[in-house]
């Protein structure tokens, strides 16, 4: 079976629905892979295969499309019909429903995806590369800035800045009087300040 000879539109198809029984038949010698039966199946089923997805789809061209995934999925599934389970014209159109409701799912996720895809490629390089990059100029200016200080100022302000500790914990550490530390953290951050060019 060619899938492209497969067209919703073939003519002479004839609108009203199929006596069961003749589509019931037309289905078994369709599962056996008869191509004559087939087109006979075509033309009782495409109308109301095509409308019933043109009803869920809306999209003319799409519809048309999904209507002979449809047709070719009758043609290759015939023998999983069970006329137990329900008339034949109820099985093409659940297989026709099914297919027009994966179809919208697929391009509403489409629409999703390329959605997240706009957003994430709006507000990373701000956020995250601009940021970025913005932090790492910043720190290059206080590392610069900071190698002006004497090593007592440097120390005592990474210590107390980067490290946490309070004027007489850096004094401790340093060894240094708490007076000479407060006098050498008050000089190197107005170096800092003046460095930086920022109003602390």
């Amino acid at each position: 079976m060619d899938e492209e000879a497969v067209t919703p539109h073939r003519v002479g198809a004839k609108a009203h629905a199929p006596p069961a029984q003749q589509l019931t038949e037309l289905l078994r010698l369709v599962a056996r892979g008869d191509e004559e039966a087939f087109g006979k199946v075509y033309d009782l089923v495409s109308p109301t295969v095509y409308g019933l997805v043109r009803r869920v789809l809306r999209d003319p061209a799409q519809s048309e499309e999904v209507a002979q995934e449809v047709l070719v999925e009758v043609w290759r599934s015939a023998c999983r019909y069970d006329e137990r389970r329900g008339s034949p014209q109820a099985w093409v159109m659940t297989l026709a429903h099914r297919r027009a409701v994966d179809r919208v799912r697929s391009e509403q996720a489409g629409v999703e995806r390329e959605q997240r895809a706009a957003t994430a490629e709006g507000t990373r390089p701000y956020d995250e590369v601009s940021e970025e990059v913005t932090d790492r100029m910043e720190r290059e200016r206080v590392r610069r800035c900071l190698e002006t200080l004497t090593e007592l100022q440097g120390q005592s302000v990474h210590l107390a800045f980067y490290g946490g500790y309070t004027y007489r914990e850096v004094a401790r550490l340093l060894s240094t009087p708490l007076g000479t530390v407060k006098t050498r953290m008050r000089d190197g951050l107005i170096r800092l300040r003046d460095c930086l060019g920022v109003d602390w």
